[in-house]
């Protein structure tokens, strides 16, 4: 078991959305010395800024939780900028902390990085089973490829790196701009802002997916920081699985959308399934214990008070 308490610590990304979470729990677990640089401070797709970071803030434990992401039609406009920033930064990060002698080093995957085809549950040992999504694909393998490093400078350097692979994530404050956003978020908004209209679902509804609140993967990662020391990947999920139209249907009724649902099947369905094999995560105390009906209930209620219509905050 690591002290984290009195290391100093560095959260990428810890600004975003799920960086947020994770500095809180830190915070939380009495940690007293959190840094969360954000990208004006330090671009991490340079080298001379990383060096810069590490220079400035010698962070003894490293979170590597930045990335550039986004929903399938972020994805499918993005492929060359979500390869590129993703890999430059985890490359960069990871052989920094190596150079810069980081004690430990959690490193956030991602299951876009699983092929599309894989078995469900995903267990850790079918990543290479196949070639991912294709909508996906590049940001998938940019991030796959810090696994190979992680375990490579574990195996040449010593570094203790780690890799755990997050389902998808949702909560309060996510990210609710429709050109960017992933499922839940985006279903949420089209159902609060139909306002009679009918709303249209991508593809048919078909697919699956497997959904973790934000906080329990917060929990998650800090828990593995604090007790997971191995080169083996871990999935962090919820191990359940729900359509995205029965998820649709959820989001409507939680919402009291009363509308007609269409879906547009000449958009892409994306992984034709998702759920995990969550077993490794209890190795260090995982279990997620946020339900989705809880989780949405929270992520919704979140929304209507951050995002309320200027008109209806003057009428009061």
């Amino acid at each position: 078991m690591m002290q984290i308490r009195d290391k100093r610590i560095v959260v990428t990304g810890g600004a975003g959305f799920l960086g947020r979470h994770i500095v809180n729990r830190l915070y939380e677990m009495g940690c007293t010395t959190v840094f969360a640089p954000r990208r004006s401070d330090y671009d991490l797709t340079m080298q001379a800024e990383v060096g810069r970071l590490f220079r400035d803030l010698r962070p003894q434990v490293v979170i590597h939780a930045a990335a550039v992401v986004g929903g399938i039609g972020a994805n499918r406009d993005n492929p060359g900028r979500f390869l590129y920033e993703n890999a430059m930064m985890g490359l960069l990060v990871i052989d920094a902390a190596r150079r810069y002698q980081s004690e430990k080093v959690t490193v956030l995957g991602t299951i876009c990085a699983y092929p599309k085809y894989t078995p469900v549950p995903f267990s850790e040992e079918d990543l290479w089973l196949g070639y991912p999504e294709e909508t996906n694909a590049p940001y998938g393998l940019a991030k796959k490829l810090l696994l190979v490093q992680c375990q490579a400078y574990r195996q040449q350097y010593g570094l203790n790196a780690i890799y755990l692979l997050p389902v998808n994530l949702y909560g309060p404050g996510d990210n609710f701009d429709l050109s960017s956003s992933h499922v839940i978020p985006a279903l949420i908004r089209k159902c609060l802002e139909a306002e009679g209209q009918d709303i249209e679902g991508w593809g048919d509804g078909t697919p699956s997916r497997e959904f973790l609140y934000v906080g329990d993967a917060a929990d998650a990662i800090v828990k593995a920081t604090i007790h997971y020391d191995s080169p083996e990947p871990v999935n962090i999920g919820s191990g359940q699985e729900i359509t995205i139209r029965d998820l649709l249907q959820k989001v409507a009724a939680i919402t009291g959308f009363r509308g007609r649902i269409t879906w547009d099947a000449s958009k892409p369905n994306g992984q034709p399934r998702r759920c995990l094999n969550v077993e490794l995560a209890s190795e260090f105390g995982f279990r997620a214990t946020t339900t989705l009906d809880a989780g949405l209930r929270e992520t919704i209620e979140w929304y209507q008070k951050v995002h309320r219509p200027a008109a209806a905050v003057a009428a009061q």
